[in-house]
C-alpha cells in the first residue's frame, strides 16, 4: 500500500473554550463551538477539543483534549447535530472524533492512549467511516503557508540553526487508510545531525524509517496526535535507534507538520535554585502519573 505525503493528497469576551484557553488547540479544524450547561455555568465548547461523548438518557459526559470531563444534559441526537460530521456514532451511547482515533481493533483504541468499546456487528461501517472522514481532514492540510522548497525551510527556521538544542520540523507521511506511517525531515538544526549521528545533508529531504531500520513506531503515535490534535506533548523514552534516551516535545506547526525539540537525557542537569524547586517538580510528576493513571 502505497504512502503519501501530505503534498500528495492535498493538491467580544468569549466564555472559557474546552482547554480554558482560546488557543488550546491548532487551527487544523474549523474554528467551531457548542455551548453546553455544566455545573451550572455556561460553557462554550471548541468542537476540536472534544475527544468523545458519552451519554445515557439525558445525562451526557463530554470528554476533552487534556483530561477534562463536562457534564451536561442533552441527548446523543442533540449533540449529534450540535457536533457535526467529524464526529462518529459507534454504539448508540457513544460519540468519537475520527481525529482523536489512532485506531481500531477489539476496541476503539485513541491518540490519548484510551479505549472505548463499540458494537462490533458495525466495524466495517465505523472503519469505513473513520477513513474517510480522516482523508477529509487530511486533504485539507494544504495551504499557502506552508514552504515548499528547502531553502525556504531553512530562511523560515534560520533563528534555530544556532540553538544548542536539537530541532527539526516534520512532515507527516499517511497511508491509505489515513494512518501515520513516517514522516520526513523538513527543517533540522546542526544539533539535531549531533544528535542523530547523520549529517543533515542526509536527513532534509529523507524520511525516518528509510534512514533507519530499527524504527520504532511508539513516536508516531505523539507526532500523528500533536499533528491531527494540535496538543503539545512531551515524550521520555529510550531511542533504539540512536541508542540514547530522549526527552522530546513536539506540538503542530504547519498543516500536516510537528515541530520536535529533542534533548539528550544524560546532557540534561538539573539545579535546584529556590525552595519551590521541590514544589514544582512534585507538580509536574504528580500530573504526570493522574494523566497516566
Amino acid at each position: 500500500m502505497k504512502a503519501k505525503k501530505i503534498s500528495d493528497i492535498a493538491g467580544g469576551n468569549a466564555p472559557f473554550t474546552a482547554d480554558g484557553t482560546e488557543n488550546g488547540v491548532s487551527d487544523l479544524q474549523e474554528a467551531k463551538y457548542i455551548t453546553v450547561v455544566s455545573n451550572r455555568r455556561k460553557m462554550v465548547l471548541r468542537t476540536g477539543a472534544i475527544l468523545y461523548v458519552l451519554v445515557i438518557g439525558k445525562n451526557a459526559e463530554i470528554h476533552v483534549s487534556g483530561g477534562k470531563i463536562y457534564g451536561t444534559r442533552m441527548t446523543l441526537s442533540e449533540l449529534e447535530g450540535k457536533l457535526g460530521e467529524g464526529f462518529i456514532k459507534v454504539h448508540r451511547g457513544c460519540l468519537v472524533s475520527a481525529m482523536a482515533i489512532h485506531d481500531i481493533t477489539d476496541k476503539i483504541n485513541l491518540s490519548n492512549g484510551e479505549s472505548l468499546e463499540y458494537t462490533k456487528r458495525k466495524k466495517n461501517w465505523i472503519i469505513e467511516q473513520l477513513h474517510t472522514k480522516q482523508k477529509s481532514i487530511i486533504n485539507s492540510f494544504a495551504g499557502d503557508d506552508v514552504p515548499q522548497t528547502e531553502k525556504e525551510y531553512r530562511k523560515y527556521y534560520s533563528s534555530f540553526d544556532k540553538l544548542p538544542f536539537a530541532f527539526t520540523d516534520i512532515e507527516m507521511i499517511f497511508n491509505e487508510e489515513s494512518h501515520a506511517v513516517d514522516w520526513i525531515f523538513r527543517y533540522g538544526n546542526p544539533a539535531l545531525a549531533k544528535l542523530e549521528k547523520i549529517p543533515l545533508e542526509r536527513l532534509i529531504g529523507s524520511s525516518f524509517g528509510s534512514l533507519f531500520s530499527n524504527m520504532d513506531s511508539k513516536w508516531l503515535q505523539s507526532y500523528e496526535r500533536a499533528t491531527l490534535y494540535g496538543e503539545m506533548l512531551e515524550i521520555i523514552d529510550y531511542s533504539p535507534e540512536i541508542d540514547t534516551y530522549l526527552k522530546v516535545i513536539c506540538f503542530p506547526t504547519f498543516k500536516g507538520h510537528c515541530g520536535c525539540i529533542l534533548f539528550n537525557i544524560s546532557e540534561i542537569k538539573f539545579t535546584k535554585n529556590s525552595s519551590d524547586a521541590e514544589k514544582a517538580l512534585m507538580f509536574y510528576f504528580g500530573n504526570l502519573l493522574e494523566k497516566n493513571s
